[in-house]
């Protein structure tokens, strides 16, 4: 229970004790300053506990966004100030700071102490003070009664629950997603908050209808077909549902964004499976297509990732490209042709649940593989463009990002520690030229060569070099982002390329498996970082061997193993790193109070 301290009894016909009872607040009265320090300090420490102007005026869900919000240790509103557990120091500091003596011994001359005061004494103390963004509602404090008459007439005018419900929707999304499913799954979202669902709920709904969808296309017959596509579209409108509880309730948990972010994966990945599946009861193979699609669109997020981290916070951030790109975001058209052809996940789905439907796998596949290639083009261009005619200092932070993103095992560091000294002389571009040539070297290869040869395990080899002499130094360069996806290219590629010249049954599908065993580890490593609590132990790195040492296992296999002997050393190899990365995953984001990524909606 929250505890909410109203400074001064509640103005008459006030509904204030009322809206914050219905938020989930104990009301008590202070009368005065003393009160509010002995009231504040008997709320257990455990408990959130909100300081309210007992003259303050405005809409509930002001209130709500301010006072509930659990992702934010400090938060206020005009005449409204909240702290959840790990911010009452902070509050009790400021209380003291506001009145200007010492707790038990305030100025009992002064008739409250105001929110207001009080956030401006968290101001000056630095903490950290979220104030939401209220648009058309209103919070005010107002001082006589005709200003308090204006406000109420204010409050009225606006309709309290329709911003609630507007503002649950995300500002930015893409065109498929804004105009064909959140005009009506946000009532959904409604429904299930008024009845109780939470976010995770939802989420693990959308899970469970993904997953009878890919069973329902591993029949492999068109109603099969045509109730896989329908499916997927309900657990993506699911998938939007979730999220939308989350922001109409305020319902944000840590594990409620892992959740959210790994589950995305899963859904589509366990989906290819289920139209691989279905393919082959067809007699038609295409696990080859269906691991291809997977390893380009891990690799497109980890572009995405490597990029977005390499200049969450470089300074003088500014180029050319950027301008250009701000420019044509002004213009309304153009906004939506961009979003929609980097075939995100609303405009993806679709394109696959639609052609499931009415097509075969290979249909599919070969449309997905086109759509995410060109996409990936687009958007890698344009962020090499970007990097090169940006100007800008990439921090300490940014480095250590990608370094933890390159996901380097024992055989990778020791190159680098043996290389560091003469790194450094290298130029600017040399580590991602490094680990291009490589990778290239490696995937080559592992197609070119047959089934057997030491070839492949040789380019391993000098793969685990290259890669060590690309981490070499710290990745600060303007194009070290792109090392990371250099890396996990090569590493899926390579292990699709042996699992395929193996060409016996069973090798393509235990690829599959542990592509998507170390996937999910890499997804892992970028969520963990987005989170601020940095990347898995370095243990699990070690253990699981690195992108370098995976590789070698792997070619080490090929060139051992009789063919008919590769498909079930995958998929051991599979199975331990999932058992690994699965448990030590799921251990931390379930016991490590790691704070939810952000994910705000629109502006109300």
């Amino acid at each position: 229970m929250s505890t909410a301290i109203l400074t001064g009894p509640p103005v008459p016909g006030s509904p204030l004790d009322g809206d914050l009872r219905s938020l989930g607040f104990d009301v008590q009265v202070s009368p005065g300053p003393a009160e509010t320090a002995a009231l504040l300090a008997a709320v257990p420490a455990a408990e959130r506990v909100a300081v309210v102007d007992a003259r303050f005026v405005g809409h509930v869900h002001s209130l709500r966004l301010a006072l509930t919000d659990p992702r934010f240790p400090l938060a206020a509103v005009p005449g409204a100030v909240t702290a959840a557990p790990e911010g009452r120091g902070a509050l009790t500091r400021a209380l003291t700071a506001a009145t200007g003596t010492g707790a038990l011994a305030l100025d009992t001359a002064l008739d409250t102490v105001a929110p207001d005061a009080l956030a401006e004494a968290l101001d000056a103390d630095g903490a950290a003070v979220h104030r939401p963004e209220l648009g058309s509602l209103v919070a005010t404090v107002p001082g006589d009664p005709q200003a308090r008459n204006e406000a109420r007439q204010a409050v009225a005018a606006v309709d309290d629950e329709a911003v609630r419900l507007r503002s649950a929707v995300k500002a930015r999304d893409g065109f498929f997603t804004t105009y064909c499913v959140s005009p009506y799954s946000r009532y959904i979202a409604r429904w299930c908050a008024r009845r109780g669902f939470t976010p995770n709920q939802v989420t693990t709904a959308s899970l469970i209808t993904a997953l009878i969808a890919a069973a329902a296309a591993a029949t492999g017959t068109r109603g099969g077909f045509i109730a896989a596509g329908v499916l997927l579209l309900l657990s993506f409108v699911l998938d939007c549902t979730d999220g939308q509880v989350a922001r109409y309730s305020l319902q944000y948990s840590t594990l409620g964004a892992w959740l959210d972010a790994t589950f995305d994966r899963a859904k589509e990945y366990a989906y290819y499976a289920g139209l691989a599946l279905g393919a082959a009861r067809g007699g038609d193979d295409v696990w080859a297509l269906a691991l291809g699609a997977m390893v380009l669109q891990t690799c497109r997020h980890v572009v995405d990732f490597s990029f977005n981290e390499a200049n969450h916070d470089a300074i003088s951030n500014t180029s050319p490209t950027a301008a250009l790109s701000d420019k044509l975001d002004s213009v309304g058209w153009t906004v939506w042709v961009r979003r929609m052809i980097v075939l995100p996940i609303g405009e993806r789905w679709a394109m696959i649940a639609v052609l499931t439907a009415v097509a075969t796998p290979r249909i599919v596949f070969y449309a997905l593989l086109v759509g995410c290639a060109f996409a990936a083009c687009y958007t890698t261009a344009g962020r090499l463009l970007r990097s090169l005619t940006r100007k800008a200092v990439r921090t300490e932070r940014a480095a250590r990002a990608l370094a933890d993103l390159a996901d380097s095992g024992p055989l990778a560091e020791a190159v680098a520690r043996a290389a560091r000294t003469a790194a450094r002389r290298l130029p600017a571009f040399a580590a991602p030229a490094v680990a291009l040539i490589g990778g290239g070297a490696l995937v080559a290869t592992a197609a070119l060569a047959g089934y057997g040869s030491y070839a492949p395990l040789a380019a391993a080899a000098l793969y685990a070099v290259t890669s060590g002499l690309a981490v070499a130094r710290p990745l600060s360069g303007p194009l070290d982002w792109l090392v990371p996806p250099v890396f996990r290219a090569a590493e899926y590629s390579a292990i699709l390329a042996l699992a395929a010249r193996a060409d016996v049954p069973g090798a393509l599908p235990a690829a599959f498996g542990l592509v998507s065993a170390v996937a999910y580890h890499h997804y892992d490593t970028v969520y963990r970082i987005r989170g601020g609590t940095g990347a898995p132990p370095h243990w699990l790195v070690r253990a699981i061997g690195g992108h370098e040492g995976r590789i070698l296992a792997v070619a080490l296999l090929a060139a051992l193993l009789p063919a008919a002997g590769f498909p079930i050393a995958l998929t051991a190899l599979a199975a331990v790193i999932a058992l690994v990365v699965l448990v030590e995953s799921v251990r931390f984001w379930v016991s490590s109070g790691a704070p939810a990524v952000h994910d705000e909606g629109e502006t109300a």
